[in-house]
């Protein structure tokens, strides 16, 4: 893939800024597909091909007489052009194609996010409504076993990671309380622990009571780790899912305001919420919260960091009249206990059991994107 400031060589092929280029194998020879978007864009053809080694020249790529020189054409690669949103202001462009490789090996914290990532997770979860919603089911990842191994109480997260595992054609080992249950008990460090599970499996999924946990557990194992929350630290396929709710609900998430309601300080939720949203433009973030918990200083350092908008204020009445109220979704990770009365549920605006399914597709397609990629 290349995406640059201006020219950059892949393959042997010289490419404008913003067009990302991808090479697959083939039985055709050498293809590359431009989209309408982008061939209007730049008044080119759709697609230049070549087959048996006869070229179709084409003033867009001046040097395509190098794939004979570097073997592309002996070999059948195939390349194709993808626009960008970065690039060309396309809504919903998206720079990675059907074969490549995941860009990260672990899932650890919202940072590792940028906007054109978390477009294509988006368009790979949407994807997997398909795949759930239909009768014949999927075995994408038939072959492969994920071992979830939780440190403290969960119901929506381990499950529905173990529903998309399975659903995906996928193995579970799980233990569902290995602070009490694994040989953590008996005093085993998370290393060995994270040594051991990785010879059982083929990714992880950890939650841990302690910041920083899955960090050390991706640092040691061989294999892909997700973190599922880590204490107080971030909690990113959380974060992944209140993002894709937003832009389902609501249809957009550039020029939004949010409101992050309750114990930010240890919230790890609304921590990795937060760093998400940064990705996005004219977003304004209300912190709602006592003084005794409100968000710590570094997630609104971040946040003025990347020049997104952000007030501070214990009255939750406040936030409200600022917000447009007929738009407006209630969200929450659950459990809810005492926060949000079940007479809210039949409020349509009531989006927090739609959050939790969303859950679902967001980690079939984190599944799906760590184990065999795009």
């Amino acid at each position: 893939m290349a995406l640059s400031s201006s020219f950059t060589m892949y393959e042997g092929m010289t490419v404008p800024k913003g067009v990302v280029v991808s090479a697959r194998k083939c039985s055709q020879g050498i293809m590359c597909c431009l989209s309408s978007p982008i061939s209007q864009k730049l008044g080119l053809s759709k697609s230049i091909s070549a087959c048996s080694g006869d070229l179709i020249r084409s003033s867009f790529f001046p040097n395509e007489e190098l794939f004979s020189k570097n073997g592309l054409l002996r070999d059948g690669s195939c390349c194709r052009a993808l626009e960008t949103e970065k690039a060309f202001g396309l809504e919903n462009a998206i720079a990675f194609s059907m074969g490549e490789k995941f860009q990260l090996d672990d899932i650890l914290d919202a940072q590792q996010f940028d906007r054109d990532i978390l477009t294509a997770i988006f368009k790979v979860a949407r994807d997997m409504e398909g795949i759930e919603k239909g009768s014949s089911g999927s075995q994408i990842l038939k072959g492969y076993l994920m071992a979830t191994l939780f440190y403290e109480p969960s119901t929506r997260t381990r499950l529905s990671f173990e529903s998309a595992m399975k659903r995906l054609g996928g193995e579970v080992l799980t233990t569902e309380n290995a602070r009490e249950f694994s040989s953590a008990a008996k005093g085993e460090t998370l290393e060995d622990t994270i040594r051991t599970v990785e010879g059982y499996a083929d990714i992880i999924v950890i939650r841990h009571f302690e910041s920083g946990a899955a960090r050390r557990a991706a640092f040691t194992a061989g294999i892909p780790v997700i973190n599922a929350g880590d204490g107080p630290g971030q909690h990113p396929s959380q974060a992944l899912l209140d993002v894709y709710t937003i832009e389902r609900e609501i249809g957009k998430l550039d020029g939004i305001k949010v409101g992050l309601v309750g114990d930010l300080a240890n919230g790890r939720t609304v921590r990795s919420l937060a760093y998400l949203l940064s990705k996005y433009q004219n977003v304004k973030i209300y912190f709602v919260a006592p003084d005794v918990v409100r968000m710590k200083d570094d997630i609104k350092d971040y946040l003025t960091s990347k020049g997104v908008e952000w007030e501070e204020t214990a009255d939750l009445m406040e936030v409200a009249s600022e917000c447009d109220v007929k738009h407006a979704v209630v969200m929450h990770p659950l459990p809810r206990l005492d926060e949000i009365t079940v007479d809210v549920d039949s409020d349509p605006r009531a989006a927090y059991f739609r959050q939790a399914k969303n859950g679902l597709y967001i980690r079939m397609a984190l599944l799906k994107l760590l184990l065999v990629g795009w």
